[in-house]
């Protein structure tokens, strides 16, 4: 009996220590908790104030459940009264119900104010212009436009500290999810949509990016850094890539586009157009977009939309036909 007792204790000793080492092999990952960007300084407070709100029901219970196994214990001389007959408390009630119905209430006002405050669409604060990028998930890699500069990068994007830039996310492979931990939460990149996206870095730095949604084979080799620098060396950088690097022509996308993992490329130019034309190659003659960043290829030819006029007519009388 000692021998069992002895080697459950030692089992439990060595499965707090392996998880303790587990966590301390963590501790310069957890980038989450280390943000460096207003969006994510504000998602981190809402997981410090929900973790807390949380622990004032765990804590308790996890506590009052050793309390009452200690207390109750079948044992001789014991001095716990026995009640067969108890059933009801009305203090007790109180506390284990109106508890909860307050966390409740104070967790439902802190998540509308939140998902109003976080919307991903919604425009950052800011005197400086935000920069917009235009970001394609591909198989398997991330290639991001700049169509104000008209240039290009893959698997890594660069911008200004401290000016707002506005990303927007579309897909030509299967859906993946954009995300950069410290500067802010993750966002879908769907093909047939063109999804929004506002993020500041706080100061300069190289970041982590990554695919966060499983997208096939080498969905784990989709990781980019997103490189925050001054407004100096940005402009710096748009120069030298203009000057060095190679043109990105509609045959190179479709290269580009074929699965298969690659490393970080520059391009000195852009097909006009591109990312739209990415957005509306899966929309099938109707525009799918999140924020009005695309339109249908149909609202700019008339012949096209009047046979879609006339095949709506033709199907009204079957079936109520959507765009």
């Amino acid at each position: 009996m000692n021998l069992a007792r002895g080697f459950r204790r030692m089992l439990a000793a060595l499965s707090l220590a392996g998880f303790a080492a587990l966590m301390s092999g963590c501790t310069d990952r957890m980038i989450v908790l280390n943000p460096k960007g207003v969006v994510g300084r504000h998602q981190l407070d809402l997981i410090v104030i929900t973790t807390i709100l949380c622990l004032v029901v765990i804590v308790p219970v996890i506590v009052m459940a050793f309390v009452f196994a200690w207390r109750y214990r079948s044992r001789n001389g014991g001095k716990a009264d026995y009640r067969p007959d108890w059933e009801h408390n009305s203090k007790l009630e109180t506390v284990w119900w109106g508890i909860p119905i307050v966390i409740i209430a104070i967790l439902a006002a802190i998540t509308v104010r939140y998902s109003h405050l976080l919307e991903p669409s919604r425009p950052l604060e800011s005197e400086a212009e935000p920069l917009v990028i235009q970001v394609t998930s591909l198989d398997y890699k991330w290639l991001f436009q700049y169509p104000e500069q008209g240039i290009a990068t893959v698997n890594y994007v660069e911008f200004p500290a401290g000016v707002p830039v506005r990303f927007e996310l579309t897909s030509d492979a299967p859906m993946n999810s954009f995300w950069i931990p410290q500067l802010g939460g993750q966002i879908y990149t769907m093909s047939g949509m063109a999804m929004k996206l506002n993020l500041m870095a706080d100061e300069p730095g190289t970041y982590m990016g990554s695919g966060a949604n499983f997208s096939g084979e080498d969905f784990a080799k989709m990781r980019f850094d997103a490189r925050a620098v001054t407004e100096k060396e940005f402009d710096h950088w748009v120069e030298q890539i203009k000057a060095t690097a190679p043109a990105l022509t509609d045959q190179g996308y479709d290269e580009l586009a074929r699965p298969g993992a690659m490393g970080t490329q520059d391009y000195s130019s852009i097909p006009e157009g591109l990312f739209d034309r990415i957005v509306n190659k899966y929309a099938h003659g109707a525009g799918h977009s999140h924020g009005g960043a695309a339109q249908a290829e149909t609202d700019t030819d008339p012949d096209l939309g009047n046979q879609h006029d006339m095949d709506d007519m033709a199907g009204m009388s079957g079936m109520e036909h959507h765009h």
